[in-house]
């Protein structure tokens, strides 16, 4: 790493996939890696049952389709419920209290533990849900949950209703966990024909565009707040820091300290912003605070640093992407620079993401990097105290820019040119998006 280093290595953890392919072990999910994600408990066999329609508007009976259907995968893609299948549930339509039989949906071929039910309206140009949760195997007190939501009626605020009564299921039956049902994943698309920042529902619904730059934007994070979308982003002066007010819907005032600039985080609190820049000759890690000032250097070695990202734990630690010892590896640090630790021990490892618990990274890594070396680039996670690491993915792609969603139970990476989630031990993996480039996705904070 001796010498200058080339535009094609500093934006190669940014900008391209790797082409070259690398032999991998394949290990399975262990019980480490479950008990310190939340999905290690036994599953709840839980029931949704269909809600039952209370009025005879036009809009009644497509409206609690899309209810109906977003809440079962809503539960579904939670990863701490054994869901009945809906061939196996009763055919009755409870929509009240009184009018369920719970007997009916705790025996077989249901055998479920609880039942979501209720009922779904319009009146007047407004949708009201009705949700309640019960304990199927404790009919004399079985209420657990009593819930009633209106808005102005229409598919997308439908769709909304069920993610909130869906979230508040989870809640309750997770351990305290708040659900990921109404976050957000923020991510880089060529739909419009350049790179621009886009936003979509957790489940890939509801995409739209954020920036109009026509240029290239990269590295989208989203403030704790969810007020602010920071990003990188190439303009006359290069690449800078770039942020988006979501209160104001445009660009406003940050303080890019020159050279190129990539790769902005926050941390948990929305006090500062680290991020790499190459103002002094060499990318080395910085952090601000909101507005761009307040600079403060923290890594000073040869060698490319980018990609930093913040113990949201703790606030205190920083991960990050370092060139210093050759190809690109994952290290740690206390968030003033001191007490630098290598995590990982070779290939090629690069988009380090730290989860909620502050106990895990997760990022992408070539193991045995090199010409003619066969496997892919794939996503891992490790154990931050004991280095103990397992594979996530298996030479499906080039896997890359993994995020964690704030439950700590699921992880969007970026396969290819498509965005995909999958549980935080590797399974239930599932395809967001379809149609154009769609990569570097960033989990909300909630």
């Amino acid at each position: 790493m001796n010498g200058k280093k080339s535009p094609l290595y500093l934006f190669s953890p940014f900008c391209v996939s790797l082409l070259i392919l690398i032999v991998a072990p394949a290990l399975h999910a262990q019980d480490w890696v479950r008990t310190g994600t939340n999905l290690g408990v036994q599953r709840i066999r839980l029931a949704a049952a269909s809600f039952k329609p209370m009025t005879s508007d036009v809009q009644s009976l497509p409206l609690k389709s899309i209810f109906d259907q977003t809440l079962y995968n809503d539960l579904k893609n939670a990863g701490i419920f054994d869901m009945v299948s809906q061939s196996m549930a009763p055919p009755e339509m409870p929509g009240s209290p009184q009018e369920i039989h719970l007997d009916q949906w705790a025996a077989p071929p249901s055998n479920a533990a609880m039942v979501a039910f209720g009922n779904i309206g319009v009146t007047d140009g407004r949708v009201t849900v009705q949700g309640f949760l019960f304990d199927a195997k404790n009919p004399q007190t079985p209420q657990i949950l009593g819930k009633q939501y209106s808005d102005i009626a229409n598919d997308e605020n439908t769709r909304q209703i069920a993610h909130r009564f869906a979230d508040e299921i989870i809640a309750r039956l997770g351990g305290g966990v708040n659900g990921i049902c109404e976050t957000h994943i923020y991510y880089v698309s060529t739909r419009s024909g350049h790179k621009e920042i886009w936003v979509m529902d957790y489940d890939g619904q509801n995409a739209h565009q954020l920036t109009h730059l026509d240029t290239i934007s990269l590295s989208p994070r989203i403030s704790p707040d969810n007020s602010r979308v920071a990003f990188s982003s190439l303009g006359r002066d290069g690449w800078t820091i770039r942020m988006y007010s979501l209160t104001l819907n445009r660009i406003v005032h940050f303080v890019s300290p020159g050279g190129t600039t990539l790769s902005p985080a926050w941390n948990s609190d929305g006090s500062r912003i680290a991020f790499s820049s190459s103002r002094t000759g060499d990318n080395e890690i910085y952090t601000a605070s909101p507005d761009g000032g307040d600079l403060r250097r923290i890594t000073s070695f040869r060698g490319p640093d980018v990609s930093p990202v913040w113990n949201p734990k703790t606030n205190s630690q920083i991960a990050w992407v370092s060139g210093r010892t050759g190809l690109p590896q994952i290290y740690i640090m206390d968030s003033d620079g001191s007490n630098v630790q290598r995590m990982t021990d070779g290939g090629y490892a690069t988009s380090p993401s730290w989860s909620p618990s502050g106990q895990f990274l997760t990022f992408a890594w070539n193991r045995h990097y090199g010409p003619g070396a066969p496997g892919g680039q794939d996503i891992y996670i490790m154990d931050i105290a004991s280095k103990r690491w397992i594979q996530l993915t298996h030479e499906e792609g080039a896997n890359d820019f993994p995020s964690w969603s704030p439950d700590n139970r699921h992880i969007v990476f970026q396969r290819d040119d498509q965005i995909w989630t999958m549980l935080s031990d590797g399974t239930e993996q599932q395809q967001l998006t379809h149609g154009g480039s769609n990569t570097m996705p960033n989990w909300s904070w909630k």
